[in-house]
């Protein structure tokens, strides 16, 4: 059974007769007219980029600019600076416990920022650090929230898994439990009648739980604005999804609701996605999944090796033909929106901003003792007193 079960890790994915496979490159875009440094101009994505279900796909065409790919870019390179020092700081024994790393996946947090508007809302599960900084949080937050110091964005008390923002509802750390949240939280925005979406995220691994089932069928029964999301990176924790699931088509997967699934490496592909499925929830359609196939370079968390179930040539490969940042690199360059050495003081910004953020993040003090008996309940809505870890142990507010 063991050979048998290595056996099926390798086996290619079988797909319907005629069907063609996903292209998930980071750079098969091609210019349909001469890039301009002043105004818009419109690129056109790989045929491949999209697959739909019950629905059509979105626009091949796609209009950009300058400006917008090159903070792209920008932001890409900085997110995964971030999360590199995180791996640092991890290995320094300064970050204790869980950590979930997304490095590989930044066309998807940076291209569904791109895609949406500040009122939307997000949710998602603990490869959460990205999104917590590009709705509204800081590195110096995110960095200091998983060091424990008073500076993180929940005071250093909830570490990689309790960091929101007003827009942003937080890493979850309970597998799926944040896809009912979502809709919930798309349900509100509908009652409060605000035309504004919701994206509950998940990966691969979590695609099997219950709950997100009973979440999908919710949202349809009564039309929420909700884009559920799964981050398909190929492996939910150590097991490849060909193992765990038997329809990995993820996007067809939810019944009467349709579903797009867009090629999360090209971060042109990922942003033209998120508007489409913004569209369709905006617009009283109801809900609507979005799967992005993607690809984390890094194991399940920084406790794992992320070789086991996987070659070291595999990982090697999507890093040196698949990278999001490289296929962002190789427009802006093909298209001369900017050069190799415009692109390289871009990359030197984002270290120096995440090397200061870190530095500041690690003089910040721990949280005080009495700071255990804050943020637990709404200001103003306290009990008279808390009891402790022993019944001695009592707090009065």
């Amino acid at each position: 059974m063991a050979s048998l079960a290595r056996l099926s890790t390798r086996l290619p994915r079988k797909l319907p007769l005629g069907a063609r496979a996903l292209q998930t490159s980071a750079d098969s875009t091609t210019l349909t007219e001469d890039a301009s440094h002043s105004k818009p101009f419109t690129v056109k994505l790989h045929e491949d980029s999209f697959q739909s279900h019950r629905t059509d796909t979105p626009s091949l065409e796609v209009e950009v600019s300058k400006d917008e790919l090159l903070g792209m870019y920008k932001t890409m390179t900085t997110m995964r600076r971030m999360e590199m020092a995180a791996d640092a700081l991890y290995k320094q024994k300064l970050i204790r416990g869980f950590c979930h790393l997304a490095i590989g996946q930044e066309a998807v947090s940076v291209g569904l920022e791109a895609g949406i508007t500040p009122d939307d809302r997000v949710i998602t599960a603990y490869r959460c650090h990205p999104f917590a900084v590009l709705r509204g949080g800081t590195i110096k937050g995110v960095i200091g929230e998983l060091l424990g110091r008073q500076c993180g964005m929940s005071h250093g008390k909830g570490g990689s898994m309790h960091i929101f923002t007003k827009s942003f509802f937080g890493g979850n750390g309970i597998v799926g439990a944040q896809v009912p949240v979502g809709a919930g939280i798309a349900f509100a925005q509908k009652y409060l009648e605000r035309p504004v979406a919701t994206y509950a995220m998940y990966g691969d691994g979590a695609s099997n739980q219950g709950q997100v089932f009973e979440a999908f069928n919710m949202a349809k029964l009564w039309d929420l604005p909700c884009v559920f999301v799964c981050e398909n990176n190929k492996y939910g924790m150590g097991t490849s999804a060909e193992r765990s699931s038997s329809n990995t088509e993820y996007y067809t997967r939810g019944d009467k609701i349709p579903g797009i699934q867009a090629n999360g490496m090209d971060i042109i592909a990922v942003k033209q996605a998120v508007k489409y499925t913004r569209d369709w929830v905006t617009s009283g359609k109801g809900p609507i999944l979005l799967e992005f196939v993607t690809y984390r370079y890094g194991g399940h968390s920084m406790s794992d090796p992320g070789t086991t179930y996987r070659t070291r040539e595999e990982i090697q490969r999507m890093r040196s033909t698949q990278d999001p940042i490289r296929g962002l690199q190789r427009y802006i360059e093909e298209w001369g929106l900017a050069t190799e050495e415009d692109l390289k003081k871009f990359d030197k910004e984002a270290k120096a901003e995440v090397d200061h953020a870190v530095e500041e993040a690690k003089a910040s003090p721990v949280p005080l003792e009495k700071d255990l008996w804050t943020d637990i309940y709404y200001k103003g809505t306290e009990p008279p007193y808390m009891r402790g870890r022993e019944r001695e142990e009592i707090h009065y507010y």
